[in-house]
C-alpha cells in the first residue's frame, strides 16, 4: 500500500513529505546542500521538498543537473528544471557528460554523474548531495540483485546515506515513498515533470525488473514487500559490519604496515574462530580499501584467492597483490595485502593532492614535480631493504618525480623531505564500518 494511501487530503500529503524529508538530517546539518535533479517526478519533488525545508532550516541550496548528451529531450528538460530554479531562487548548474561508445552505458553514465557531482559539489562548497531514488527504486534492485544471487550486501539495495568521491550523499525518499505518492504531491502543488522515453525501453535491466514486478505483484510480490527485504537485509548488514569492525579495531586481527594490511592465513580457512561472513567481509573491506573499488570483487574471484595460494606464494586480485608470509608453523603464516603495480604504473598526481585516492605527500611541494608509482627505480633507492618492506609492495609506492629524474621515494627510504602516509581513506577499521 502506498503512503499516499493515508492521507485525508493535500494539505496533510504536504505537511507529512515535507516534515519527512527532516529526517535525513537528525544526524548532522549541511551548511549547502546540493540537489541532483533530472527533470523526472522523483526529482522535482525532491528539489521542491528539499527547497522548503532549507528555506525553514536556513540551508544554502544548490542544484545540479547532469546532461549526458544522449537524448535530444534532454534540453526540454533541462529547460524545465531551470525555470523551476529560476522562479525559486535556486542556483541551477548544469554538467555535460559525453559517452566514448565503450563499455556498458549506463554504468558508466553512473560512475560519470557521481564524478562530475562530486567535483561541482566540492566547488560550490556543497557538503551533502540528495538524491531522488524511492522505494520503487530500491525494489527495482533488490529485484536485480536477487537475479545475480546477491547476498545480504546486494538484498540490502541502497543506503540511505553514504560516502563517495569525499562527499555525503542522502537519498530522503528510501523510507517507504512511493513514485505514485510524489507525482501527486506534483500534481497538488501545480508543478509539471518529464517523462523519460528510456523508461519504455526493455533494453535496460532496470525497465525489465520494473515490468517484472506488474507481473509478481499478483502473487503479493510488490515494491513494499521488496522494500521491506531491503530494509531487513541492511539491518542484518548493519550488525556483520559492526562484527567485523570488532574483530579489527578490538581484536586487532588485522594489522598495517606502511599502507600494506596484514593478517593470518588461517583466517581464510573454517579452522579460524571468526565466523566465515565476518572473515569475508574483512577481506573484501580490505581490497577496497587498498584498490578504492566501488563495488566489491565476485565471488568466484574471492574463492580463487584461497585457490591460487594452494598454488604459489602470491595471487593477485582487483588490482591488490596478496602474497603470503611465511613462518615455521603454517598455523603462524601470515597474508600481506598491497596494491599491484600493474593497477597504479600509470596513475599520476600533483604533489598536494591524493594519489591512488590514500596517499598523502607531504614535502617540498612544487607545481613541476609529480607523482607516480616507484616501479622498477626502486633500484634507485639504496636503503629500501631496510625498511623491511617487499620489493613488491614498493613497486606500488608513491614517487616523487620531476620529468623523468627520481626526486624521493619516501616509503622505500629515499625521503629527502618527503613523507607518504596511507591516510586518505582513513583507518581500515573505520572504512569497514562505511558503505
Amino acid at each position: 500500500m502506498s503512503e499516499g494511501d493515508r492521507f485525508a487530503s493535500d494539505e496533510g500529503r504536504t505537511h507529512w513529505l515535507r516534515h519527512a524529508c527532516e529526517w535525513s538530517f537528525l544526524g548532522a546539518k549541511p551548511k549547502r546542500l546540493g540537489v541532483a535533479v533530472s527533470g523526472g517526478s522523483d526529482s522535482m519533488a525532491l528539489l521542491d521538498l528539499m527547497a522548503w525545508h532549507c528555506a525553514e532550516k536556513g540551508i544554502e541550496i544548490f542544484a545540479v543537473t547532469v546532461d549526458h548528451g544522449l537524448r535530444a529531450e534532454a534540453k526540454d528538460e533541462i529547460a524545465l528544471v531551470a525555470k523551476y530554479c529560476a522562479k525559486r531562487g535556486v542556483p541551477h548548474s548544469v554538467l555535460r557528460w559525453e559517452w566514448d561508445g565503450q563499455g556498458n552505458l549506463q554504468g558508466k553514465a553512473r560512475k560519470a554523474r557521481y564524478a562530475l557531482i562530486s567535483a561541482w559539489a566540492e566547488r560550490k562548497g556543497v557538503d551533502v548531495v540528495a538524491l531522488g531514488h524511492t522505494q520503487d527504486d530500491q525494489a527495482e534492485t533488490v529485484l536485480m540483485r536477487l537475479a545475480r544471487q546477491s547476498g545480504v550486501d546486494g538484498l540490502a539495495g541502497m543506503s540511505r546515506r553514504f560516502e563517495r568521491n569525499g562527499l555525503v550523499w542522502i537519498r530522503p525518499f528510501l523510507f517507504g515513498l512511493e513514485r505514485s505518492d510524489l507525482q501527486d504531491y506534483l500534481t497538488s502543488q501545480g508543478i509539471l515533470w518529464c517523462s523519460d522515453p528510456t523508461n519504455e525501453d526493455d533494453s535496460f535491466e532496470r525497465i525489465r525488473a520494473r515490468r517484472a514486478m506488474a507481473a509478481l505483484s499478483e502473487i503479493g510480490i510488490d515494491s513494499e514487500t521488496l522494500w521491506m527485504v531491503a530494509s531487513n537485509a541492511d539491518a542484518a548488514r548493519s550488525a556483520l559490519d559492526h562484527y567485523a569492525w570488532r574483530e579489527v579495531a578490538e581484536n586487532e586481527i588485522v594489522t598495517m604496515d606502511h599502507g600494506d594490511l596484514i593478517f593470518p592465513e588461517h583466517f581464510l580457512t573454517p579452522r579460524t574462530q571468526v565466523p566465515a561472513e565476518v572473515g569475508r567481509r574483512i577481506l573484501i573491506g580490505a581490497l577496497k580499501w587498498m584498490s578504492g573499488a566501488e563495488y566489491p570483487p565476485r565471488r568466484s574471484a574471492i574463492i580463487g584467492i584461497d585457490v591460487g595460494l594452494m598454488d604459489a606464494d602470491r595471487h593477485t586480485v582487483a588490482g591488490c597483490l596478496i602474497s603470503r608470509i611465511k613462518a615455521k608453523r603454517r598455523i603462524n603464516q601470515k597474508l600481506r595485502i598491497t596494491r599491484e603495480y600493474n593497477a597504479v604504473k600509470d596513475t599520476t598526481s600533483s604533489t598536494d593532492t591524493l594519489w591512488d585516492g590514500r596517499w598523502v605527500l607531504d614535502g617540498p611541494h612544487d607545481a613541476d614535480l609529480q607523482v607516480r608509482a616507484l616501479g622498477e627505480a626502486v633500484k634507485d633507492c639504496p636503503d629500501w631493504r631496510e625498511t623491511g618492506l617487499p620489493r613488491q609492495s614498493l613497486l606500488a609506492t608513491p614517487a616523487i618525480w620531476r620529468g623523468e629524474e627520481l626526486v624521493a621515494a619516501p616509503v622505500a627510504g629515499l625521503k629527502n623531505g618527503w613523507e607518504a602516509t596511507a591516510t586518505g581513506r582513513g583507518s581500515f577499521a573505520q572504512f569497514l564500518l562505511s558503505r
